[in-house]
């Protein structure tokens, strides 16, 4: 929708720095539904179609193809004013949808308004229709279910700043940033505060051994070990690093432990039919630790 301050917008090989957004050919579904309410529902959706001109039965065939994608076709011939917030915002996916010759189509948290349900539907349905239509799709949500069901690549920002680029698999198992650690994943990554010696972290008196590293951390940087509640177990006194369970809480298929480490928070996914003893410490899988310095992962050896 915007000229930048400095670089260029491509499409392929198509300059369009300096275009106005109609001639950018791009189609833009909102977090909110923006749609004619005077419309009924078929109109809206041929109304892209035929400001382009598009062939009358190319239209009436692009129309019918997307009522039924997006579960509307009872209702197509009804006023939009008087559909719900979630009917009218698949009539935006639709619009935006519907068209067969956009360079790109920009999602900003289409699905707000959605029932759950029909989100896990309207996923997949995207989803194909990325692969049948190969459309770039641009889609912004905070929803990381929504960003690791939908993406080969995930990329995150914080503070302005792309801190990583990769599968969902890479973020979840190597997050090259303590935010894409502690954002990825429910719970997050347990993050905390170290000192190394001897090529081992030391958190809070405990040595915890490291896999070799390429770079040591420079004096001064703050260093922090990271490590995934699914990879931090719970077992009797004396066989990790000692912890008080504050409490425990029954998901069904698992048991997150919420416990302290000397203080600070630290999260346990286990299995159901765990046993939690009385008098615990927490075990980390070597193979699942991070080490971090000044917030970024060390890459290992």
């Amino acid at each position: 929708l915007l000229t930048p301050s400095e670089g260029h917008v491509r499409f392929d090989d198509r300059d369009v720095t300096m275009l106005s957004p109609e001639a950018r050919n791009i189609a833009q579904v909102f977090q909110f539904p923006v749609i004619y309410d005077t419309m009924t529902v078929r109109q809206n959706l041929a109304f892209p179609l035929k400001n382009r001109k598009v062939p009358a039965a190319e239209i009436a065939s692009r129309v019918e193809d997307m009522l039924r994608r997006i579960g509307l076709e009872a209702k197509a011939d009804r006023k939009a004013r008087g559909l719900t917030a979630d009917e009218k915002q698949k009539i935006s996916l639709g619009r935006g949808l519907v068209r067969s010759d956009v360079a790109a189509i920009l999602f900003d948290e289409p699905l707000t308004v959605i029932d759950p349900h029909m989100k896990w539907q309207l996923r997949s349905e995207l989803k194909q229709l990325h692969h049948e239509f190969a459309m770039t799709m641009v889609y912004v949500t905070h929803d990381q279910t929504e960003a690791l069901t939908f993406a080969d690549k995930v990329v995150v920002m914080f503070e302005g700043e792309v801190v990583q680029i990769g599968t969902p698999e890479e973020l979840f198992e190597r997050p090259q940033h303590t935010f894409v650690g502690y954002f990825i994943g429910s719970p997050g990554m347990n993050v905390l505060p170290c000192r190394l010696e001897n090529g081992e972290a030391v958190v809070s008196g405990a040595r915890i051994a490291l896999p070799a590293v390429r770079s040591v951390p420079h004096a001064g940087q703050t260093t922090e070990l990271g490590i995934r509640p699914e990879f931090v177990g719970i077992v009797p006194r004396g066989g990790g690093v000692p912890i008080a369970i504050d409490r425990v809480e029954d998901i069904g298929s698992e048991r997150i432990v919420r416990a302290r480490l000397d203080g600070m928070p630290l999260t346990a996914i286990l299995k159901e039919n765990a046993a939690i003893p009385a008098e615990a410490d927490a075990a980390f899988a070597p193979h699942a630790l991070n080490l971090y310095a000044d917030s970024w992962l060390v890459e290992r050896g």
